[in-house]
């Protein structure tokens, strides 16, 4: 009974015989915290992959007016023209909100990260961060302006603390708040700018075959803004939790790959990290938030489970800089959780 299915098959078929869709094949094959959807269909055809071979598509369901797939066909032909892999757009129908994109499957990061392939798969990663960054430009992509940076930070109040915990800031807290904002605002703006794809983690990089990992999916939303963003959302990831020691040699590899690419990294390690650190902190607190709005307006429960990893992020790096020491305080007051010490840069 879903009015967009039939909106979208009769779309499929007017590239049914271009592309050898078989249309009944159509199923679900992801969603995400947006209103898109995802469907694979597949296909033994001519069309962009050669007469007779057979393939599978993924078709986006972006419905108008709550989501714009001009975007992604915008940020996608920006972003291949760096070497790393990002989906072809085969058609796109902007008025309906339907696209029809290469399939990267179905095996993502997240399902196959271990220990034994950190190094590997966070390597290939790193390189294709590289790979974006090196083609960066302003003009071309929104800035990572300061009004957008409050933003999202003020997610953290409104949804986590307010709606989600049942504690709202009093004045002393709100200026506890004002003052960290300020602080992360600061060194984000104050930090070299590159393409920032805005959600580089493990769920939106795909397992490909030969020499291509990553694919790089739901790149949408990206902006022109703090380098060290990316590597945040990678290396401490939301869905999967890393030891120390990892991270920081991850983060060290990544570092001697920008440099050698002459990327605006801090010269100093240290500095680079702390960037790294406070980076994290803004992302950490709006994705506090953003987890919390999604099961309270959009009623989206799965990430909840999520929530006590992103938290121990932000006890952790406020933990270590004595400038968020009144933030710690208000950690302290609204969260049972114990202070975890780690390396202090």
């Amino acid at each position: 009974m879903d009015p967009r299915i039939s909106l979208l098959n009769a779309w499929l078929e007017t590239h049914r015989k271009a592309y050898g869709l078989a249309l009944d094949s159509l199923a679900p094959a992801s969603n995400d915290a947006s209103f898109r959807r995802y469907f694979r269909v597949m296909a033994s055809a001519p069309g962009a992959l050669g007469a007779g071979r057979a393939a599978s598509y993924i078709v986006m369901d972006a419905p108008p007016p709550m989501e714009d797939v001009r975007p992604f066909i915008e940020v996608a032909r920006t972003f291949a023209a760096s070497g790393a892999s990002f989906p072809v757009v085969y058609e796109a129908d902007p008025a309906q909100g339907f696209l029809l994109i290469e399939d990267f499957g179905n095996v993502t990061y997240l399902e196959v990260l271990r220990a034994e392939t950190f190094q590997v798969l966070y390597g290939e990663a790193g390189d294709a961060l590289v790979k974006l960054q090196a083609i960066s430009r302003p003009g071309v992509l929104p800035a990572y302006d300061e009004a957008l940076l409050r933003r999202e930070l003020e997610l953290y109040p409104q949804w986590y603390l307010g709606r989600h915990r049942q504690q709202a800031p009093n004045p002393a807290d709100r200026e506890v708040l004002d003052k960290t904002f300020a602080l992360l605002i600061a060194n984000s703006l104050a930090q070299p700018k590159v393409y920032v794809h805005r959600d580089y983690h493990s769920r939106n990089l795909m397992l490909l075959a030969g020499e291509r990992n990553p694919g790089i999916l739901d790149f949408q939303d990206a902006v022109y803004g703090p380098i060290t963003y990316d590597l945040v959302s990678l290396l401490r990831d939301a869905y999967i939790v890393w030891d120390e020691d990892r991270v920081i040699d991850a983060c060290v590899r990544y570092w001697e790959k920008a440099r050698a690419a002459r990327l605006p990294v801090a010269a100093d390690f240290s500095e680079f990290y702390r960037d790294f650190e406070w980076m994290g902190l803004q992302r950490h607190l709006k994705v506090l938030g953003i987890f919390a709005r999604l099961y309270h307006r959009d009623g989206k429960d799965r990430y909840l489970n999520d929530l006590p990893a992103v938290l121990q992020y932000v006890i952790r790096t406020a933990s270590r800089y004595n400038a968020f020491g009144p933030l710690m305080g208000l950690l302290e007051r609204s969260e049972p959780q114990a202070v975890t010490s780690g390396f202090t840069f």
